[in-house]
């Protein structure tokens, strides 16, 4: 009996040590995803002249997700200005030094499972990860 309890707990652990590696490599992955994300549309839309980053980028953003396997109806985005305006319009774009932060939320899901295999408790699957970003506009009108 000892030597089966012995197996199982060995084979447990190997099985943890094999593939606990990959998983977080995926989550870290996710997370430099997001943070690309985040830099490419604060780039485009405060550097890159419009002063807002709206519905149209988020989507082309969201396509960008799908294309490397993430769920992009998954994703929260939370664009906002400093000054309290709106950053997400067109006709009303952020002035030139008005800051332009944008946040994108992706959930864990259940990607930690496999740490509950060495006791260790996993985050709750509705948590989220978060990459938050600030650039300064350079819109002149």
């Amino acid at each position: 009996m000892k030597s089966l309890l012995a197996f199982v707990l060995t084979v447990v652990m190997l099985c943890w040590f094999m593939f606990a590696p990959i998983y977080k490599h995926v989550l870290i992955m996710r997370q430099a995803v997001l943070q690309q994300e985040v830099d490419y549309l604060l780039e485009i839309g405060a550097s890159g002249g419009y002063g807002y980053v709206d519905a149209a980028m988020i989507g082309a953003s969201r396509a960008r997700l799908a294309a490397v396997g993430m769920d992009a109806a998954a994703a929260e985005y939370e664009v906002r200005s400093l000054s309290g305006v709106p950053a997400t319009a067109p006709y009303a774009p952020l002035l030139r030094g008005d800051g332009l932060q944008l946040t994108i939320r992706y959930p864990y899901g259940s990607i930690l499972e496999i740490d509950r295999l060495i006791g260790l408790t996993p985050p709750d699957p509705a948590t989220r990860l978060a990459a938050t970003g600030l650039k300064m506009s350079e819109y002149v009108p």
